[in-house]
């Protein structure tokens, strides 16, 4: 393992002992939902960047995984969808981040009369080899840690959740991004990335990164401010701006033409016929916006008409598209 994995252990296995308010994330919206009451101190130990608990993809009683359990607050929203023992796996490097989750878990179900602790299943070890069998997962989650890892270790950690998951499974997560340059000094210092930050990819290589590994589709369902690195508190001479995007990666079949990546555009014909169809499985009905990927936003203006508008990204995407 290399050094700066063993520094981000050191930093949550404190986070793990005493719970740190002020620690690299805590701005991920905890989403409520109808019976779930979640303890305070889950909400203390609220070390995301964004919210991936959604009702649309936790139909039918789904096998889930997280990776990276923090306070319990995901498991415990994931396992309001799977109310079966074992039905939430969560795994995590760290002894005693485990055994604060599993604590947590014991106040849960205190609160909670529907909860039973026995609902997930939390295992030692790796994002870089995950302890769970290929092709059994529904939903894989994960809440600011990819942006930790090394390209590498980037690498390892996606093919590691593609192996698990089954065809058709999804993997939502969310992470920093950060369009600028960031010096060596900021690159290198590894409790700036053991926090979230230094480790931030430009969103196009991000999702790159998550294409290579095989997903053919993916959704950009959120794009918020995160954090700024400013001159005199950080080693830049310029001010840097983080976002942090809420993604969700799709196990389908790469298209021969490339994965389908949806950020948030739309199309909408306002031509004379009753419909427009580019005979590549896309009509437009008259001015009804239509969700397009990229891909089809690029080839829809290819066509250089003037009966077609075609939207900046929105960087909210949340299905029905032409996909």
């Amino acid at each position: 393992m290399d050094n700066y994995l063993d520094t981000t252990i050191d930093v949550y296995r404190d986070a793990a002992l005493k719970p740190d308010v002020g620690l690299c994330c805590t701005t991920s919206p905890m989403n409520a939902f109808p019976g779930l009451e979640i303890p305070a101190i889950m909400k203390a130990m609220n070390y995301g960047c964004g919210a991936i608990v959604s009702a649309g993809d936790l139909v039918n009683d789904p096998k889930i995984l997280y990776v990276g359990v923090g306070g319990g607050m995901e498991l415990l929203q994931f396992s309001y969808f799977n109310r079966s023992d074992s039905g939430v796996i969560g795994v995590d490097i760290v002894d005693e981040m485990l055994q604060s989750c599993a604590n947590n878990l014991v106040v849960a179900e205190k609160l909670n009369p529907w909860f039973k602790k026995e609902f997930i299943d939390l295992r030692k070890g790796s994002a870089l080899l995950l302890p769970v069998e290929d092709n059994s997962i529904d939903v894989a989650g994960q809440n600011c840690l990819f942006n930790i890892f090394k390209k590498n270790d980037l690498k390892q950690a996606l093919k590691e959740i593609y192996r698990v998951l089954k065809p058709g499974g999804r993997l939502v997560m969310s992470d920093p991004v950060c369009d600028q340059p960031m010096n060596t000094e900021l690159r290198s210092d590894e409790r700036l990335r053991a926090l979230c930050l230094t480790g931030s990819l430009p969103l196009t290589e991000y999702i790159k990164s998550i294409t290579d590994i095989g997903f053919g589709t993916i959704e950009i369902r959120a794009k918020r401010a995160y954090r700024i690195l400013a001159p005199g508190q950080y080693a830049t001479d310029e001010l840097i701006y983080i976002e942090s995007v809420e993604v969700c990666a799709i196990k389908d079949p790469m298209p021969t033409d490339g994965p389908c990546v949806f950020t948030g555009k739309a199309a909408i014909y306002y031509g004379g016929e009753e419909f427009f169809d580019d005979e590549k499985g896309h009509v437009l009905m008259p001015n009804q916006p239509l969700a397009v990927c990229d891909k089809t936003a690029a080839n829809l203006a290819a066509l250089h008409r003037n009966d077609i508008f075609i939207s900046g990204s929105t960087w909210f995407y949340d299905g029905g598209g032409c996909c």
